[in-house]
């Protein structure tokens, strides 16, 4: 092993193959993974990047000085941004807006220019990420537009290293490659070596619902039907890039995002593999088919990328509970309060009319409310309460704490749910608890069907 680099190019390749040991302990087969966030850029890409940029100063289309304009997911952009820097170009890189903030940040922070463009149009439409980067090309002097999509220095890229690579760390044992599809350069080039080694090897792609290289591959239809918006990152198109071959490929396994980002996230926790969203899918693909492997079977599954790209997205709580991707159900009242969308404490002052207080909850669309006074509770009403005091001749400007019950239960910050469901019935449709700052909340019936459906 080499001890000495001239440049952080140098460093590119000779990544590792680890075994999992605990997800997929119930397959029959050997599941290693290739982990590609070893590489300078923490991605493959910088495979493919460093290729394409050699070729294009070979071809002359790159000159000294020049400047490198690529349409990324953020990964390739990476790598590109690493060769240019070492070699003394400029970059602008277009992305699309579903892209994590990550990855737009890290590629401003090693100097790329970076335009963010709408996911959700057409990709011959002017403002898609395609057709920017194509325009700016046009217009940019001395550049040069890569087009990882259909350059196909991106599959020779992978065809001269990474298949090697495979094939070498696995004694030629390898039985399967399992990869998530994006550009096509990845599976087409380090497939087709496999493959040129021993025909037998099964080349599985991984594809995500909203794409349409599944499809394409079983029928040769593109079905523009198939094609909506996804969160996944880094796999599936809506354009059939050059760089797939298609020939390569024995099968296509669809991921959704939710099993994929779930999966991404037990990597972590269980493998101490801190990976991309597609490795998460890829191994979510390899336990759907899971009919497709025997004991003896050796698979090899590419991970991509880093976890650091997404620690805003699909490593944070928050971003997976909102997308409903958390199964979780809260099992104290801090985690009830915490998952609440509407964390407001709303109350109705003993002093306000009850035209007041039902316009209060008519406008928040509530159905009960805690009553205070000089900053303490010290009542409850309902729409029934105020119902009930209206029909026994109470008039409408009469004081709410004329009408008002007993204060909602309060409950502890720590203690189980299991607690409030007990507190809560026809009589009593909520509690209440303090915070560890002191600040009240409400607990609802509402809230409690929410959060345990």
């Amino acid at each position: 092993m080499r001890k000495l680099y001239n440049n952080i190019l140098e460093t590119i390749g000779d990544t590792p193959i680890v075994k999992l040991n605990k997800i997929t302990k119930d397959l029959p087969c050997d599941v290693y993974v290739k982990i590609e966030s070893v590489n300078p850029g923490n991605s493959i890409k910088d495979r493919m990047a460093i290729k394409m940029v050699e070729e294009a100063e070979k071809s002359g289309r790159l000159k000294p000085g020049g400047t490198i304009v690529e349409g990324t997911s953020g990964n390739t952009g990476m790598g590109l941004a690493l060769a240019a820097i070492v070699k003394g170009y400029k970059c602008i890189f277009t992305t699309t807006d579903k892209q994590s903030k990550e990855k737009v940040d890290i590629l401003r922070a090693v100097g790329a220019e970076v335009i963010v463009c709408p996911t959700d149009v057409e990709p011959d439409d002017p403002r898609s990420y395609y057709s920017t980067a194509r325009r700016i090309s046009e217009e940019t002097p001395n550049s040069v537009y890569i087009n990882q999509y259909d350059n196909l220095a991106n599959r020779q890229a992978h065809y001269e290293s990474t298949g090697p690579e495979i094939w070498q760390q696995t004694e030629g044992k390898i039985t399967h490659f399992v990869v998530g599809v994006g550009t096509g350069g990845t599976v087409s080039g380090t497939g087709r070596f496999l493959k040129d080694q021993n025909p037998a090897i099964q080349v599985l792609g991984i594809d995500t619902y909203g794409s349409v290289l599944k499809k394409y591959h079983e029928t040769g239809i593109f079905d523009e039907k198939e094609i909506h918006s996804y969160i996944t990152e880094g796999i599936g198109e809506d354009i059939i890039p050059l760089n797939i071959d298609f020939k390569i490929i024995d099968h296509f396994e669809k991921v959704t995002d939710k099993d994929g980002a779930i999966m991404t996230r037990r990597l972590a926790k269980e493998e101490g593999i801190f990976s991309g969203y597609s490795a998460g899918s890829a191994i979510a693909g390899v336990r759907q088919m899971k009919d497709r492997f025997k004991a003896g079977d050796m698979v090899v599954v590419i991970f991509h990328d880093h976890g650091s790209r997404y620690v805003g997205k699909l490593y944070n709580d928050d971003w997976m509970r909102d997308r409903k991707f958390l199964d979780e159900k809260p099992a104290t009242v801090r985690a009830l309060i915490e998952a609440k969308k509407m964390k407001e404490f709303i109350t109705s002052s003993a002093t306000d009319t009850i035209k007041e207080a039902f316009q209060k909850m008519k406008e928040r669309g509530l159905s009960q409310l805690p009553v205070t006074h000089h900053n303490s509770v010290v009542g409850s009403i309902s729409e029934q309460m105020l119902l009930d005091a209206l029909i026994g001749g109470k008039v409408s400007t009469e004081a709410v704490g004329e009408v008002m019950g007993p204060p909602f239960p309060l409950v502890e910050w720590n203690d189980g749910i299991s607690i409030v469901s007990k507190l809560i019935n026809k009589d009593n449709t909520a509690v209440l608890v303090k915070d560890v700052s002191g600040r009240y909340h409400i607990i609802t019936e509402y809230d409690l069907i929410e959060a345990l459906a």
